[in-house]
């Protein structure tokens, strides 16, 4: 299922949708808001580009409760509501998984304090600012550490919107090897790719439902694999049927996990032959 406002937009629904025809499912693409939609109707209700979902998450929240009450809903609701907040992070530390540093600042808390201790234990030379609840770089900005106005006015901003801030330091290896993203079927490696990266000096956070991305295919090292392995394993909720692990190198140049993409992530089937066709297979076999 997709999003009113995702039409068009999601590269990854023709295939999947040819793939899953092809293997004999019958198929329809809906919005998940479609008042008109009758859930208990079908096998399985696949998630893929729900990407207002972070904008209206407490209304999708209780959309994905009330549809698994009437069909299969992938990946499921306890797995949605985990990772539709980034302090899922705590937890892959927790577990042992390599995560780029990151600081929350709840509201309520002295932003400024929070700004300037994070600031005192990182000795990065810029910082990112993004609220923990949100998706496609929405409201997420690189600030140069010098640039203090900013960077409170910034956290200050989403904890006044209520959002959860979160701080991280800007690790500039993804300048020139940018995001490796690895693509998990039923707990199984995939495909990867890599995405340039997205956030520049100066520029103000995307107004648009996510932000313009460069993307070509990647063989990911060992290194990214175990990190990948790891993060995989420490997914509450066992082997789902899709996942992706987000990767970008810290100042030592080891892998280290910038987000999972557990609801609704983009797993670019164009970039790796052969991908549509088993996450079809995968999706068949569930719905059996």
């Amino acid at each position: 299922m997709s999003a009113r406002a995702a039409q068009g937009l999601d590269e990854d629904m023709p295939p999947l949708l040819d793939a899953l025809r092809a293997a004999g499912a019958e198929v329809q693409a809906v919005d998940w808001d479609d008042e008109g939609v009758d859930w208990a109707r079908f096998d399985l209700a696949l998630l893929r580009s729900t990407w207002d979902a972070s904008i209206r998450l407490a209304e999708f929240l209780a959309w994905s409760e009330r549809v698994a009450t009437l069909t299969t809903l992938l990946n499921p609701v306890p797995v949605i509501r985990w990772n539709t907040d980034k302090r899922y992070m705590r937890d892959l530390a927790r577990a042992g998984v390599p995560i780029v540093p990151t600081r929350f600042v709840e509201p309520g808390m002295d932003g400024a304090g929070a700004v300037r201790e994070f600031l005192q234990r990182e000795g990065a030379n810029e910082l990112v600012v993004k609220p923990a609840v949100g998706s496609g770089s929405r409201h997420a900005q690189r600030h140069s550490r010098a640039d203090l106005d900013a960077i409170h006015q910034h956290v200050q901003q989403l904890l006044d919107m209520r959002h959860t801030a979160l701080l991280q330091p800007y690790l500039e290896r993804i300048d020139v090897h940018g995001e490796t993203a690895l693509f998990y079927f039923e707990g199984r490696f995939s495909h990867s790719i890599r995405k340039g990266a997205l956030l520049r000096p100066g520029e103000n956070p995307t107004e648009q439902l996510f932000a313009a991305e460069t993307i070509t295919p990647r063989i990911p090292t060992d290194a990214e694999l175990l990190v990948g392995e790891q993060a995989v394993r420490a997914i509450p909720g066992g082997p789902l049927l899709y996942a992706r692990v987000d990767l970008i190198r810290d100042t030592a140049d080891r892998p280290c996990v910038l987000e999972l993409e557990l609801t609704e992530p983009s797993v670019f089937l164009l970039h790796d032959a052969g991908s549509a066709d088993r996450f079809a297979r995968l999706i068949i076999a569930r719905a059996r």
